[in-house]
């Protein structure tokens, strides 16, 4: 196809609809002498006059009646497709795939899971949970939820879930069998369950703060995990002591199958975030879970009610 060969086809519609130049650049807001020249440079390229033109009318020719009857359904056809884009660029629709930590699923997104799907019926959520940072554009994920400090800074990223400090746990059992630590250094003679991160592959190293005073410890234990579920596990079998977040391990603390110890020592962590590569072109499914997010931050703070590692 030509480049050109659709030049002048709107201005000819108008001019058509309107048996007009003048009105028909009063439609387009341009002057009637461009509609003159568009239509002009149309003719000659088709080489067939499309007007019958008078100083008091305008009026189509047997050949532009002919282009016009042949145009209309084509360009009816290109405007509902337009409008159909449109819709769907406003509608939350469609697959919307998000990568996630299993803390950012466990802490962020598990606990509105059900609100989000009824409330958007048209978007089909696929979250897949994998413990290294992913690269979300090259892998086509939409988003990406992990704690705010791993994340890339070309990023947009958004601050998900609850405020976030460390918890040492530990099941009744385990306490009553090994005693209850007074101070940090204290987990040096207990059996504490390791974490080894799947971005570095170190272990995780426990970090604590009191009035200004910062400790970190690398505690030692029999068991080395790489997953938070069965770290909480671990800890609720009695296995030893617990590096955690607040969130998901708080119903276990609410029923006292698990126990805080060391609140004093508690720092606040870098929170949860949710990631996305572009501001300028986010899709409406995408904008539905920001803004989901956002709400149900807004409704969780400032409680401390909510999250995992």
């Amino acid at each position: 196809m030509q480049k050109d060969m659709l030049d002048g086809l709107i201005a000819f519609l108008m001019v058509a609809e309107e048996r007009s130049f003048s009105a028909a650049a009063g439609r387009l807001g341009v002057s009637p002498s461009a509609i003159s020249q568009a239509i002009g440079k149309l003719e000659q390229r088709m080489r067939l006059a499309l007007f019958n033109r008078t100083t008091r009318s305008v009026s189509l020719t047997e050949a532009g009646q002919h282009y016009f009857d042949r145009v209309v359904p084509a360009v009816r056809e290109l405007k509902a497709a337009a409008l159909e884009m449109r819709e769907a660029v406003d509608r939350p629709a469609g697959l919307l795939r998000i990568n996630v930590a299993r803390a950012g699923y466990m802490i962020a997104l598990q606990p509105l899971l059900r609100d989000f799907l009824d409330t958007y019926p048209d978007i089909e959520l696929e979250v897949r949970i994998e413990p290294s940072l992913a690269d979300i554009v090259e892998q086509g994920f939409d988003a990406g939820i992990r704690f705010g400090d791993l994340v890339q800074k070309d990023m947009v990223a958004l601050k998900v879930g609850p405020e976030l400090s460390a918890h040492i746990i530990a099941s009744p059992d385990y306490l009553s069998r090994c005693g209850v630590p007074k101070q940090p250094h204290d987990l040096l003679n207990h059996n504490c369950i390791g974490f080894r991160h799947a971005s570095s592959g170190q272990v995780e190293r426990w970090e604590f703060e009191k009035d200004g005073q910062k400790i970190e410890l690398a505690v030692a234990g029999r068991l080395i995990l790489n997953d938070s579920a069965a770290l909480t596990q671990a800890a609720l079998d009695g296995i030893g002591f617990a590096y955690m977040v607040n969130g998901y391990i708080d119903r276990f603390l609410d029923d006292g199958r698990l126990v805080r110890v060391l609140t004093d020592w508690s720092p606040a962590l870098a929170g949860l975030t949710l990631y996305y590569a572009d501001r300028r072109r986010v899709p409406a499914k995408l904008r539905a879970l920001i803004d989901f997010l956002r709400r149900r931050r807004q409704d969780v703070l400032p409680s401390t009610a909510g999250a995992l590692t």
